[in-house]
């Protein structure tokens, strides 16, 4: 035997040379082949046909695992490219990667491609898909690969090879059947492996997401192991556009996005702004409870703040800038510049520290029209902001002080989460010790406190590593909110210094952080999460006054204003319509309960509420029923 071949479980094989890297599987466990779509082979992914000609690891890539899941996605998004070129010829093909749930393709056509077009594509998908065609994995030289896919007038995959850095000298091709896509791979063994998949929806998306070039056609589609677990995918989908924030926004007249006022700018209606006022009040609270001071900077400062913080050269894309007297001035997109200003305006000892600054800051970034979306991405928002300045020595603590702040704000909102530690990325400011002692930091705390979490290479922010929490709403969705960002090197630009015990000057950490993170953002997210039925603490109205007959408005006033001065809001429907439409509208609503006044309730001076869910909790003096609403408030409920 040439080599040995290791397994997860640790057994080792002798293998001759040449044997592919399914044929190894095969000899340590066959029934590890049924559900490999890939292999690990000493940690970079391959395909099961790869050869093996030496001592080596691998590790079996199963079609469930999210790694296996990206792979047969993007083999389907093949497939679909594949499809669409038979059925509408002369298109020409771009990219087409796995994204979270499911694929893409843009594609270059001459017509517009519809949802009707839908059916014609997933009928020849599914013609390719029976064929059973091989995923042949070929290696070409540059040049060639240039001169073949010229040849066939597929102009976005030769942009793609000039672009790549001048030292690759050897592309790879995948071919299933006549088709054939420049492509890093890897791929399933074959098209046959493709058991459930559904294309979705069709948009506009610009060539490499710059809106100077070409705008292409992007068609989306999704990919599960089984047919199970894609009609469990679709009907979540159906139950995401009944939550629609934007819908729902509309329908309770929580907010609006009106074009005469610009794209991306939310207008908050008063019962949006009592849903808005309520979250932020809360956090305010809990914020003083933390040690947290409250301050507040200007929306524009001098642009050679923004140069000295770094965010002119690496940000300023993101930013809108004005001029004043001749003055350029950056509209803030973050909040930080300010807060290291007020920690400059006095000498700081380290008896002083450390100091949390919390700001409800309202910031301004330059998104673009494509990518805006309801209250999810928007071009004015405002964030939790804090940011911590504090000793090397009281890192660890105040980073496990907010990952504790984090846990215990989601669980007041009913949801559950995911971390994940983002690294150095390649554009970024500061020293390399620096970074490592960011990210060292980080990791330290997220283990102290025994918190799971994944590494995710090169995506921090440019001026220091980050964690990042990723909240699951009611539909298993993941949205990013909180985040912790540890900067070494913003401090050291503004000379940002404390007297140590030692009667000399040194160097704080500051920590950036948000929980709820973008508050526009997080009111979507809550909106959806809950289906606009909030709890009674949130909801903007908490209990609607109906009555029977117009006899029984005088007593019904009363109650109206009994609860209005105990703090309750509350809504009046006192309009001459037959009680069961009432109902009906205040169900439409999601108010959580309905006080229905007629002739018992008006004699016995009582109120009878009726819950949001259908059922009824019988006759209540007024004070018992303002009691109980409170009691919700206060658990949170």
């Amino acid at each position: 035997m040439d080599m040995k071949i290791s397994f997860p479980d640790n057994k080792v094989i002798d293998a001759k040379s040449g044997i592919t890297a399914g044929e190894a599987i095969s000899l340590w466990d066959k029934n590890a082949l049924d559900s490999a779509v890939a292999v690990n082979v000493d940690k970079m992914p391959a395909d099961l046909s790869s050869v093996l000609n030496r001592d080596c690891s691998l590790d079996v890539i199963d079609i469930n695992s999210d790694n296996g899941l990206d792979i047969l996605r993007h083999s389907i998004s093949h497939v679909m490219a594949h499809a669409v070129q038979v059925v509408f010829k002369g298109t020409k093909v771009s990219i087409g990667p796995s994204i979270e749930n499911g694929f893409y393709y843009d594609f270059e056509y001459e017509k517009p491609f519809t949802t009707d077009d839908f059916t014609k594509i997933e009928e020849k998908m599914r013609e390719i898909i029976s064929a059973d065609y091989p995923f042949i994995r070929e290696e070409l030289e540059r040049k060639k690969a240039i001169e073949l896919f010229a040849s066939r007038k597929e102009d976005y995959k030769v942009e793609l090879i000039n672009d790549l850095p001048s030292d690759v000298k050897v592309v790879s091709i995948y071919k299933d059947g006549d088709y054939m896509d420049l492509c890093r791979g890897p791929h399933i063994p074959s098209t046959g492996k493709i058991k459930a998949f559904k294309l979705l929806s069709v948009a506009g998306a610009y060539w490499r997401g710059d809106e100077k070039n070409k705008m292409l056609q992007r068609i989306y589609g999704t990919g599960f192991a089984d047919e199970k677990s894609l009609n469990d995918y679709l009907t979540l989908l159906e139950e995401a556009k009944k939550r629609d924030h934007r819908r729902l926004g509309k329908e309770l007249d929580l907010f609006q996005i009106n074009e005469e006022a610009g794209a991306g700018l939310i207008i908050f209606h008063p019962k949006g702004m009592m849903l808005r006022y309520l979250i932020e009040d809360w956090e305010k609270k809990e914020h003083l409870k933390r040690g947290y001071e409250m301050v507040m900077g200007p929306q524009i400062l001098k642009v050679d703040l923004w140069k000295k913080s770094g965010h002119y050269e690496h940000y300023r894309e993101n930013m809108y800038f004005t001029e004043i007297d001749e003055q350029t001035y950056g509209i803030k997109p973050m909040n930080c510049l300010a807060h290291m200003l007020i920690y400059k305006s006095k000498i700081r000892s380290y008896r002083d520290l450390p100091l949390r600054y919390f700001e409800l800051g309202t910031v301004h970034r330059h998104e673009k029209t494509g990518v805006l979306h309801g209250l999810l991405r928007v071009r004015q928002f405002t964030q939790d902001d804090a940011h911590i300045l504090c000793t090397p020595q009281q890192l660890n603590s105040e980073i496990r002080a907010i990952a504790d702040f984090v846990h215990y704000a989601m669980g007041i909102f009913g949801f559950e989460y995911e971390v994940e530690l983002s690294t150095q990325p390649a554009d970024y400011i500061g020293t390399d010790e620096d970074w490592k002692l960011a990210t060292d930091a980080l990791r330290n705390a997220l283990e102290d406190n025994k918190i799971e979490y994944k590494v995710n290479e090169g995506d921090g922010a440019f001026y220091g590593p980050k964690i990042d929490f990723k909240l699951k709403d009611a539909l298993k969705r993941k949205w990013q909110c909180a985040t912790i960002q540890c900067d070494f090197t913003l401090p050291e630009r503004f000379d940002l210094t404390y007297i140590g015990a030692d009667g000399e000057r040194h160097r704080p950490v500051m920590l950036h952080r948000v929980i709820l993170g973008a508050i526009e953002r997080f009111m979507g997210v809550l909106i959806e999460h809950y289906a606009g039925a909030f709890p009674v603490w949130l909801s903007p109205t908490q209990c609607i006054i109906l009555t029977v007959t117009d006899k029984h408005i005088p007593y019904a006033e009363t109650v109206y204003d009994k609860l209005t001065q105990a703090g309750i809001r509350a809504e009046k429907y006192f309009e001459n319509e037959k009680l069961g439409y009432k109902i009906r509208q205040a169900q439409i609503q999601k108010i959580p309960y309905m006080l229905v006044i007629g002739d018992k309730e008006m004699e016995a001076g009582t109120v009878a509420p009726r819950v949001r869910d259908g059922s009824n909790l019988g006759a209540l003096p007024v004070q018992e029923f303002i009691a109980l609403v409170k009691e919700m408030c206060e658990k949170k409920k």
